[in-house]
């Protein structure tokens, strides 16, 4: 009975012994000799494992973490978003870093855009000459399209010259208007048809519109040339915003528009012409096309469509704080510059945008303390001194020397402030215009040099200098090319101590840290 309890005893220890062993077999007894060789290297491994883990474990936690940090901050920039002078994409790999360097998008430039400009064959032997003045065919891309053949189609440095397809299957019902808007408003469309390669954005004028390329190229590069942008500006006529659009872009004023969307108006522009034969022109029809494809307008203030009459001297001299970028309606107003042709004040104007396109037209407002005078500097066009102390707010709204798209001097008829022109013989501005400009590049410094108009002046009783005296006035500025790359704001300028009879020296630029336009007053 007891051997037998015995093998019983052995037999349960046999079997407890191998469900033990990590391998079946039975485990060496107490007297056993064996090698300890396997059990070492179990627990090698298992801390291998361990180790491996948690290591994994850590980093896909930080990584995590690190993601929602991301998210959480709403003014972080999205890592795959972000535009750096090298994108690096980090990928691991059996525990090894590999960094691929993608090259930065190339930058806009005036390569990237093609302009269509709506021309009139019966106007074309005197609105070239508008064209000729700011388009470079060597380095810029354009068509003129003509309602039908001119009898001179030499190139003169033009873009080339297309006749516009037929539109007589265009319905047109508008009494005061000309059919002829049919054919401006497919240019956009017939200029994508084309065909032509590496195209980012389709600019629209008329053939009396002046670009400044430059400031073109800089407002487009604000936007991202992928996505859906018509980009322009209103009417200054607050009356013509009403009866066409606030939300509409005027054409001879300018437009762009970028490639996909000119892709998706070309599929659709034709059916949707058709459904407003109402309309007077061109340009409400594409902001109907624009309206049915859920494209708003994107404003930028330096496209001027100019809708007025007269003298553009208030509203150049006080420039909006923004590029500018076209000019139209030239036909209709005075030249820029006294005594001369439109054309040729307007090639007076474009030395000084060779030399500093950025800062053209933009308005520096100073004072001369020990005279009491206010300054008005317009860089490039012209300087203003005026008796007594003007505040800033009052000095950028443009003057009313111009009247209204309806000929009447009604200062309500404009979507913008303006203020009259004094009646104070006192006030009454001393306008020095530009006469010359050249560039120092030693100083790497602008010098410009603005002579007095000599038109009568009302007597003034006012016991105070009298700026009749200065036959000139000369400004120095740097040239400012990263000018719109930062938030907007008004150049400064200060009056310099001159040792030259009758000339005033003003410098003009960025302000510096705690500079403002004013003159100190007491408390």
């Amino acid at each position: 009975m007891k051997g037998s309890q015995n093998n019983k005893d052995s037999g349960e220890k046999m079997i407890w012994d191998q469900m033990r062993s990590s391998t079946g077999n039975p485990l060496p007894g107490p007297g056993s000799q064996s090698p300890r060789a396997t059990p070492k290297l179990l627990v090698w491994l298992i801390l291998f494992v361990s180790v491996t883990y948690i290591v994994y474990t850590l980093k896909l936690v930080s990584t995590s973490r690190a993601a929602c940090s991301d998210l959480d901050d709403p003014f972080s920039t999205p890592r795959h978003l972000a535009t750096t002078s090298s994108l690096l994409t980090t990928n691991v790999t059996d525990d090894r870093t590999v960094q691929i360097v993608h090259p930065e998008p190339e930058q806009t430039s005036v390569k990237h855009i093609v302009f269509g400009i709506a021309a009139s064959a019966k106007l074309w032997s005197q609105r070239k000459n508008y064209i000729k003045l700011w388009y470079k065919p060597d380095t810029m891309r354009g068509i003129v399209w003509l309602d039908r053949a001119v009898a001179n189609q030499t190139r003169e440095g033009l873009p080339p010259i297309k006749i516009s397809g037929d539109t007589s299957k265009f319905g047109y019902s508008n009494k005061q208007g000309h059919r002829s808007a049919i054919r401006i408003s497919r240019i956009v469309s017939e200029t994508l048809r084309l065909g032509l390669k590496d195209v980012r954005w389709f600019v629209m004028g008329d053939d009396d519109t002046v670009f400044i390329t430059d400031n073109l190229v800089r407002v487009l590069r604000k936007y991202d040339h992928t996505q859906y942008y018509y980009i322009g500006s209103l009417s200054e006529s607050h009356l013509q915003n009403i009866f066409f659009s606030y939300g509409m872009a005027y054409g001879g004023g300018g437009f762009a528009i970028s490639y996909p969307l000119a892709e998706a108006l070309s599929k659709m522009q034709d059916r949707c012409i058709q459904r407003y034969p109402g309309l007077y022109g061109s340009d409400d029809r594409m902001q109907a096309c624009m309206a049915e494809l859920g494209v708003p307008l994107t404003k930028e203030l330096g496209f001027h469509q100019y809708d007025v009459y007269g003298n553009l001297f208030g509203l150049l001299a006080a420039h909006p704080v923004a590029p500018l970028v076209t000019m139209h309606h030239l036909d209709v107003v005075e030249p820029i510059f006294p005594n001369v042709t439109r054309v040729q004040a307007l090639q007076r104007l474009m030395v000084p945008v060779k030399l500093d396109s950025a800062g053209i037209m933009q308005q520096s407002i100073c004072y001369d303390k020990s005279r009491s005078w206010t300054i008005s500097v317009s860089w490039g066009f012209a300087v203003q001194i005026f008796r007594g102390v003007f505040s800033p707010r009052e000095m950028e709204m443009p003057s009313r020397t111009f009247l209204n798209w309806y000929r009447r001097a009604d200062y309500t008829a404009y979507a913008f402030n303006t203020r009259p022109v004094s009646r104070n013989p006192c006030q009454k501005p001393f306008v020095f215009y530009l006469s010359k400009v050249k560039f120092n590049s030693t100083m790497n410094t602008t010098f410009s040099e603005y002579v007095q108009h000599r038109v009568p002046h009302p007597l003034c009783k006012w016991r105070m200098a009298d700026p009749a005296a200065f036959e000139k006035v000369e400004v120095y500025k740097k040239p400012d090319p990263q000018l719109w790359n930062r938030s907007p704001r008004r150049n400064c300028c200060t009056v310099r101590n001159s040792k030259k009879k009758g000339t005033m020296v003003i410098d003009v630029g960025l302000c510096k840290e705690g500079e403002i336009s004013e003159i100190a007053t007491t408390i």
